[in-house]
């Protein structure tokens, strides 16, 4: 029994499972036939998943596949814990996190988002309440509609040269952009394998400048198409760890994915260089007043304390400790959201439950990782990250 044959039976029992939910799967690239397989019952998947759990643990690991076999184990035990859910069984938030993306979210008491709020209560002019002022400031920096294309694609290219000075990509990578409307998400990153992706953004909302290079950088580079474009040239194609071959969303890949999607920007884009490269560029494209740009990003840096809040509603809604409009009240408190913005918020959390921890956890959790690696080096800072989308840890192997 080796590791490739215990790879096979995981990547076929990922695929089966995938068939009992229809996003589940969120890229696949193996062979084609594995994908070509009759439904099975849950019963029968939890049993050949408890099976291929237990041969994984008699495998003794050579040095060269520790993190393999650690890797593979510890994605086992998300699909076997989805399948039970699938089955309906229930369970708490923080343990839907723990044992599908291997982290739980920290506990955090709303004094230290009330003092945010405070802070911002001080930073945004007029009065009211303070998602209605966010709204109104916001609003002088939305990007007309009639140039979202332009700027993102200015961001993009921007990201991708960034991106290939310290990361060597495969020649033929690439993409489609389009855009979409009524999506829980803002952007979406489709990879459809041989480094290729279909990127969407949604329009469903206006878009501020910022959210530009935002998800230039997530969804692009070097973020979701960046990640598994490595994965599939130093993993699936060099060493033939087919298991890299599909990505089951709900797994600890995904705390991965989206926090080093996330991370990556601050890795692109420097702060300073970064509100340089969109006053030059990115604002005059999209035809915006450039004068309040540092107020608008010291505002930006007060609302990143914000983001943890998300996770508080998420668990709170789900573990049946606040109905829905306490949950949107509280969104439209906290994360200084519409009424609209709010819902379709409560929309993602209701569709992809725990999920939400991936994007500020999985971004604190990769950030750590690689600083503590790199120790303030800029360039250093680029090779512990290539490294860690080539070769991926789970956040439990990131923390050992």
């Amino acid at each position: 029994m080796t590791m490739n044959e215990l790879a096979e039976r995981y990547v076929k029992l990922t695929l089966a499972v995938g068939q009992h939910h229809d996003y589940y799967i969120d890229a696949y690239y193996g062979p084609e036939a594995w994908r070509e397989q009759d439904k099975q019952p849950l019963g029968e998947l939890l049993q050949l998943g408890e099976n291929l759990h237990a041969d994984l643990a008699k495998i003794d690991a050579t040095n060269h596949e520790k993190s393999r076999h650690e890797f593979l184990t510890i994605q086992t035990e998300s699909v076997l814990f989805f399948i039970k859910h699938l089955q309906g069984e229930q369970f708490s938030f923080d343990e839907e996190s723990k044992a599908l993306y291997d982290a739980i979210s920290p506990t955090i008491d709303e004094s230290e988002f009330d003092q945010a709020l405070a802070e911002l209560d001080d930073l945004l002019p007029g009065d009211g309440p303070l998602n209605q002022r966010m709204a109104v400031f916001s609003k002088q920096f939305e990007i007309p509609k009639d140039k979202l294309d332009t700027v993102f694609r200015a961001a993009i290219k921007e990201s991708r040269q960034r991106t290939r000075q310290f990361i060597d990509l495969p020649t033929q990578e690439n993409f489609t952009l389009e855009y979409v409307t009524d999506k829980v998400w803002s952007g979406y990153n489709w990879y459809k394998g041989n480094s290729f992706s279909l990127i969407q953004m949604n329009t469903d909302f206006p878009i501020t400048i910022d959210r530009a290079i935002d998800l230039a950088s997530h969804e692009g580079y070097p973020g979701h198409h960046v990640f598994n474009s490595l994965m599939e040239k130093h993993l699936v194609n060099a060493n033939g760890w087919i298991e890299y071959s599909v990505y089951p969303l709900f797994s600890p890949m995904s705390l991965l994915a989206e926090g080093s999607a996330n991370y990556g920007i601050d890795v692109a884009f420097p702060e300073h260089e970064r509100i340089a490269f969109e006053k030059e560029v990115l604002f005059p494209l999209a035809g915006l007043d450039s004068s309040k740009v540092d107020l608008y990003y010291a505002v930006q840096a007060v609302r990143s304390k914000l983001s943890y809040i998300d996770n508080v509603v998420a668990k709170r809604y789900l573990d049946g400790q606040i109905d829905k409009q306490t949950a949107q009240q509280m969104l439209m408190k906290y994360a200084l959201s519409s009424e609209q913005k709010a819902l379709q918020r409560i929309g993602f959390i209701e569709q992809n439950r725990a999920y939400v921890i991936n994007y500020n956890l999985g971004q604190d959790i990769v950030r750590d990782y690689v600083e503590q690696l790199s120790k303030g080096n800029a360039e250093k800072r680029w090779q512990v990250f290539s490294e860690l989308l080539a070769y991926p840890k789970t956040a439990s192997m990131m923390r050992h």
